[in-house]
């Protein structure tokens, strides 16, 4: 038998209403395959690399497979505050896993919201179709937030040899 690689991640969920937390969820991810072409043409040629990636969030009930594009994604860019997708402020590689798990990504809403995923990308614009998509899940339940809820997003991705 070959020796392959494994590569996938956890999207870890924190949501805070009124300073306090009142819910936790994680979500595995699909990398999908415009983020594996990414990560090897990063890693192995001579391509562009982005030094920042970004994290969103969905609201339809889509299912992400290996061929999801940032198009297929409705994102759920007027009901948060920030100006741009929140930074995956990652801490460098370390036993074959790359996490932002000391600094989450944080998104504050304005407004009443069901969420059915995130997404990890190299592009900050809120609703941009542009940068490249290298993650995506869909929660096991769609999520409400009211306004004023926080959601902490931490990403980890982890690379294993088999």
């Amino acid at each position: 038998m070959e020796n392959q690689l494994k590569l996938g991640g956890t999207f870890i969920f924190e949501q805070v209403r009124d300073g306090e937390v009142i819910d936790t969820w994680e979500s595995k991810n699909i990398v999908v395959n415009t983020g594996l072409n990414y990560i090897l043409d990063s890693a192995l040629s001579a391509a562009t690399v982005s030094t920042t990636h970004y994290v969103g969030l969905f609201t339809n009930n889509y299912t992400p497979a290996a061929t999801t594009l940032i198009t297929d994604l409705v994102e759920a860019n007027a009901k948060y505050n920030e100006t741009t997708r929140p930074v995956w402020t990652e801490a460098g590689a370390a036993l074959q896993s790359i996490t932002n798990s000391a600094s989450p990504s944080s998104f504050t809403f304005n407004d009443a919201e069901t969420l059915y995923g995130a997404f990890l990308i190299s592009n900050n614009v809120k609703g941009g179709t542009t940068g490249t998509l290298i993650a995506a899940s869909k929660f096991g339940a769609a999520r409400s937030v009211l306004a004023s809820d926080v959601l902490k997003v931490t990403y980890t991705l982890n690379i294993s040899s088999t």
